[in-house]
Order: structure tokens, then C-alpha cells, then sequence
């Protein structure tokens, strides 16, 4: 007997019997476990009136692909679009209409899925062309370079999903990548070569079907934007012809490194790192870092019945974060190193190491870092202490109690060396080689490090130089590496209210955020100018 999954799988191929029952059966709605678009419908004709009577024209319009998947990124990419249609460039909006990145769907419920978005976004031509890329044609093979980009493509996307690094290739979740990434890299290289934009703008640009779109345009010279979002209101990250999850800041250093901070600009950047050392928000920021104020490094000493010998921290990195994955220098993974660095104090027993797994684990649903070394040691030595995410202990009375940091890409990395304490950093991080952390190549660079530091950390701690540089690249990196704009995912809706469509193609709107529209479109970022 064939199963309704068999017969979704059949009928999925014969586009009409999707369309017919959508129509007739299913009342014009998106199937079970798909997602509905309400606050598009609600607001899509205002925008579009927003849009046409818009004043402000692009001085030079461009070709513009913009590529989503997902319901909050095509609702957030479509707002965008918009924008970027009424500021007179020439708008293609392509999608993808899955509701999941690793749940299998049959192909049945994903073209009624697309009907329902189809039917939502009907309004938005002859503004926006709307390009629904489930049927684009593919191209007949992938050149070599980009097949030879796909294995790890769906390692990273796998490791995304279950935030651990050590992953199955056989597995159900890294086939479901596998195949997703290269189906839409055909249709992506097709498309493309066929309709050659000037630019192509994709959020994030490291994982799933964004970071096969990053890499195909990228194969193709064309120039792509990637953006994501930090923990800023009003705010973006944003990368030219790079994955912006590398948060490559070389450009920002080489044009304002040099430049000292004001009295205003130290005050701002106190303040911030003030609340982030304690339970509480601090203007734009719209993340509380701690659950707990803090007590002091000598209280938390007392309370981990910790003694004089030297201490090392290590706040550790969320597993599976696009932050995290791919950063490894010298190790395999993050993962590997914190083992080998664990087994290094068990052999050490003259120094002490405290490990504080990432307070965002709690919300997170893979394995943790917590249980992943429990696993793996069994027990540990009383030298070493192993906090979980749901610890009540502020990490910055952590920070304060130990003599050292070792990082992999945590910004707490930079906050140590900011209060002079040395960091040996491991990973690819945007302050590293910057001129105030340790930064080894090699194992035996870093062991090598580690036994020095350990030697005599107060003999390792920053000269007032490198705190001063320290100071000076957090505070470009918080309020000028993130570019001024008023929409922010996950949380669209709120900023839509404080900035709708009307507002932001004002004169006031243009003036904030003018420029990051620029670069969108492929406009050099000025890295010279404050934000």
C-alpha cells in the first residue's frame, strides 16, 4: 500500500495537482508545518505605496539580485528590497519557500508552500520582479571549483544544525544539506550566467542556501554583499566580497587604528563595557549579557575554593555558531581544542583552569560543551572547573579572578585584554594579530605560549600601549564596524513601528542610513568616516 508521503512525492512532480488542490482543498493557505506571511499581507500595500511615491533616486541605479529562505529572512529581505526598489535601482527578489533548513519536506507540500508565497507577494511587480526559484532551470554540472566547495558546505551546514562539530556524514542532516546545496547551486550558477546583476546581496553568506548563493556569485566575479545582525538595534554587520560571519575588520583598523579615542568616545565605550559586566542593557544594545551583577574575582575565588596558583579562563564559544564554525587555525576544531587544552591541566596540577560554558547554550539544542567534555574526561582533577551554561556566577568576576584568557573566537577574549590581562587566542577572531593578544600558529607555538604565560602571568600582562590599543579597536569595532540601518531580524516588527517604510526614504531616514544603502548595492564602504 503507498503511503501519503509516496504519494506526495509523486504528485509533487506534477505542478497542476499542487496548484489544484491549494486552490480548492487547501483555501488559498500554506500546508501543515509550513508558515504564513500576515504581517507581509498587512503591510505590503503601504509599502508599496510608500515606495512609489518616494523622492530620493540612487544617482547610479544598479541590477540588484536579492536572494532569502526562510520565513523571517524573506520577510525582513523583502522590506529591503522594497527600499531599495524605491531608491530607483532595479530589484529582483528570489526565494527559496522552505519553512526548515533540516527538515525533509516532500515536494507536494513545498510547491503549496510557494503557491501561498507567490499569492502574498503578487502585489510587489512591476516594482520588484519576483523570481520563485523552486523551478529556475538548473545548469547541466557545477565547474569543479564550486563542486569541490560542496562536502563542506554541508559539513558546516550540518554542524550549524546540530551545534556540535563532530558530525555524521552519513547522517540524515548532512545528505538534506548536501542535496539542498547542490541543487540550488545549479539553479544559482543558471541564473546567474543568464540574468548577470550587478550585484547580488544575500544575508549572511556562510551557511545553507546563503553560502552557496555567496559562493556562486562569488565563483562568477560578481560583486556580493553578505550582512547579518549583532546584538544592536539599528545596526547591521556588513561584508563586500566576503562572508561577513568573519567579521573582517582589517579595512576599519587600516583607516581609524591610528586614530586616538576622544573623551566621548572613551566615555561610550566605559559605559558599554560596564553593562556588559553587569545585568543590564545599555542603549541600542539590546542583549543582557549577564544573568547575575557582579561580585567580585575575590568572592567567586572563594566560592570555586580556588587558590593562589595561576589561573587560566576560558569562556568558551557556543558549538555550531557561524561565529565559531571554520575558525580553527591549528586545531581540527574547537572542540579538539578544548580537549587537548583540558589534557594539558591535567598534566599541570601546579596551575588551575576554569571553563565557563557560553550562558546562550541554555537556549540552544544540541549538545553543549559542558556535556561534551563530561563525556569525554568522566572526571576532572581539582585543578580544573567546568561551569555549565545555567552557573549563576557573572563571567566577569570570573575575568577578574583569573590571571589569563584562552580564546578561541569569544569577544571576551578582547574585554580581558582590555583590562590588561594576557589572551592567547586560537581561532580566527576579528581582534586577532591586532597588537594586544598572543596569537599562536601552531600547537607547539601555543603550548609553547601556555607554559610560558603560566610561568609568570604577571610578566605577560599588556604594557599601557597595548591596553590603550586594546580600548581603542573595541570601540571601532562596536560603533563603527556595524553599519547604521533600521531593520533588524529577529525582531522586524518592533523596528518597523519606530522606522516604517515612509520614514526611512525621508530626508531624516536618508541621512542615518543613506550610505548603508549605498553599500548594499556595491558602493565601497567608507571606512574613514564614523558612524
Amino acid at each position: 500500500m503507498i503511503g501519503s508521503e509516496s504519494i506526495k512525492k509523486i504528485l509533487g512532480e506534477f505542478p497542476i495537482t499542487a496548484d489544484l488542490y491549494w486552490r480548492i482543498m487547501q483555501q488559498e493557505e500554506p500546508p501543515v508545518g509550513g508558515y504564513f506571511l500576515d504581517n507581509v499581507e498587512k503591510h505590503l500595500p503601504t509599502w508599496l505605496d510608500q515606495a512609489r511615491a518616494a523622492e530620493v533616486k540612487s544617482d547610479q541605479p544598479k541590477k540588484v539580485l536579492v536572494f532569502s529562505v526562510l520565513r523571517y529572512w524573506l520577510e525582513h529581505t523583502l522590506l529591503t528590497s522594497i527600499a531599495l526598489a524605491a531608491l530607483g535601482h532595479d530589484v529582483t527578489f528570489a526565494y527559496l519557500p522552505y519553512a526548515h533548513w533540516k527538515r525533509q519536506i516532500n515536494r507536494f507540500d513545498l510547491r503549496r508552500q510557494d503557491l501561498y508565497i507567490q499569492s502574498v507577494l503578487k502585489e510587489i511587480e512591476p516594482l520588484i520582479r519576483c523570481v520563485p526559484f523552486l523551478d529556475v532551470p538548473h545548469a547541466s554540472s557545477l565547474p569543479e571549483v564550486l563542486a569541490s566547495d560542496m562536502p563542506a558546505a554541508a559539513f558546516r551546514d550540518t554542524q550549524y544544525s546540530m551545534l556540535r562539530e563532530e558530525i555524521d556524514t552519513d547522517g540524515e542532516i548532512y545528505q538534506l544539506r548536501d542535496q539542498r546545496n547542490r541543487d540550488h547551486a545549479l539553479r544559482m550558477l543558471a541564473w546567474l550566467k543568464n540574468e548577470s546583476p550587478d550585484v547580488v546581496i544575500v544575508p549572511n553568506g556562510s551557511i545553507l542556501e546563503f553560502g552557496i548563493t555567496y559562493r556562486v556569485a562569488s565563483f562568477l566575479n560578481i560583486p556580493v554583499t553578505t550582512f547579518e545582525f549583532g546584538e544592536q538595534n539599528n545596526r547591521m554587520w556588513m561584508a563586500q566580497n566576503n562572508d561577513v560571519m568573519r567579521q573582517d575588520t582589517s579595512a576599519l583598523w587600516a583607516a581609524r587604528g591610528q586614530t586616538p579615542l576622544n573623551d566621548v568616545e572613551k566615555e561610550h565605550i566605559q559605559d558599554l563595557l560596564s553593562s556588559r559586566q553587569g545585568a543590564s542593557l545599555w542603549q541600542t544594545f539590546a542583549r543582557q549579557w549577564q544573568d547575575a551583577p557582579k561580585v567580585g574575582g575575590s568572592e567567586v575565588r572563594q566560592e570555586l575554593g580556588l587558590d593562589a596558583r595561576p589561573l587560566a579562563l576560558i569562556p568558551a564559544n557556543v558549538l555550531g555558531d557561524s561565529l565559531v564554525l571554520g575558525r580553527q587555525i591549528f586545531s581540527k576544531s574547537n572542540t579538539e581544542w578544548l580537549k587537548r587544552t583540558v589534557e594539558f591541566f591535567i598534566n599541570h596540577p601546579e596551575a588551575q583552569l576554569v571553563i565557563r560554558v557560553h550562558p546562550g547554550e541554555r537556549i540552544g539544542w544540541g549538545s553543549s560543551v559542558y556535556e561534551i567534555l563530561r563525556e569525554h574526561f568522566q572526571e576532572f582533577p581539582e585543578n580544573i572547573h567546568l561551569l555549565p551554561a545555567e552557573s549563576s556566577i557573572n563571567t566577569y568576576d570570573l575575568v577578574d579572578a583569573a590571571d589569563f584568557g584562552l580564546v578561541f573566537t569569544t569577544t571576551l577574549g578582547m574585554e580581558m585584554a582590555m583590562i590588561g590581562k594576557p589572551v592567547i587566542v586560537t581561532g580566527y577572531t576579528h581582534y586577532r594579530d591586532k597588537g594586544f593578544t598572543i596569537d599562536p600558529e601552531t600547537w607547539n607555538e601555543y603550548f609553547g605560549a601556555l607554559e610560558q604565560v603560566l610561568e609568570n602571568p604577571k610578566t605577560h600582562s599588556l604594557s599601557g600601549e597595548q591596553v590603550d590599543l586594546a580600548w581603542r579597536y573595541a570601540y571601532r569595532f562596536f560603533f563603527e564596524y556595524p553599519q547604521p540601518f533600521p531593520w533588524r531580524v529577529p525582531y522586524l516588527w518592533e523596528s518597523v513601528k519606530d522606522w516604517n517604510l515612509e520614514r526611512v526614504l525621508s530626508a531624516e531616514g536618508q541621512e542615518m542610513f543613506g550610505n548603508t544603502f549605498r553599500y548594499l548595492v556595491g558602493e565601497p564602504i567608507d571606512w574613514s568616516r564614523s558612524n
